[in-house]
């Protein structure tokens, strides 16, 4: 029995994005995504045009889905070091929903701003950058955080930490990711060093 057309659709975006993830948008081909999806290259064509077309829903799918959480991490009240705990548990529940996603994004930004169908990966780029440097110089200001640390350099630490925990984190019932969320933002905010005893 054939498979209803958006169930071959989600297949052969699902193979798409193991490969992509695994060998790289450049080194990834047409035929390797039909081959392993069980179909001739010709008929992958009757779900998308191009390559890119795949490329551009995986990864437009992640940064909205990133954005939305980011957005409402942002419109919370609280204090700095909270709002960057929850946005380290936005993140880190993103990565999980979209490890393939991911992965690409963090491995292959640069090749897919060659082409001008992506030139929107510039300003989702910027965003995610804006929502932690917002949190970030908040902490700054309030006397939370360190003033004598670049911002830009503890996102990107930040950031590049969280999001390649999709490499190795597991979330168990024994370490959630909130769990890991708690753990980054201890160590980035309180670092490793023991609190003075009262």
């Amino acid at each position: 029995m054939a498979r209803e057309p958006g169930v071959r659709r989600e297949a052969i975006l699902d193979s798409a994005a193991t490969l992509f993830a695994s060998k790289g948008v450049a080194a990834t081909t047409v035929r390797q995504i039909a081959d392993d999806v069980g179909i001739l290259s010709g008929s992958l064509y009757h779900h998308f045009d191009s390559k890119e077309s795949m490329v551009d829903e995986i990864v437009s799918s992640f940064l909205k889905d990133l954005q939305h959480r980011y957005a409402q991490v942002l419109a919370q009240e609280t204090d700095a070091r909270r709002r960057l705990h929850d946005l380290v548990v936005a993140s880190l529940k993103v990565v999980e929903e979209h490890p393939h996603a991911t992965e690409i994004y963090q491995n292959d930004v640069n090749y897919l701003l060659q082409f001008d169908r992506f030139g929107y990966l510039r300003n989702a780029g910027r965003q995610v950058q804006n929502a932690w440097l917002t949190v970030i110089e908040a902490g700054i200001a309030e006397g939370t955080f360190r003033a004598d640390v670049d911002p830009k350099i503890l996102y990107r630490l930040m950031r590049d930490a969280v999001w390649l925990s999709v490499r190795w984190f597991k979330p168990s019932a024994d370490h959630p990711i909130s769990s890991l969320a708690e753990d980054c933002t201890s160590l980035f905010v309180d670092g490793l060093t023991n609190r003075a005893k009262n």
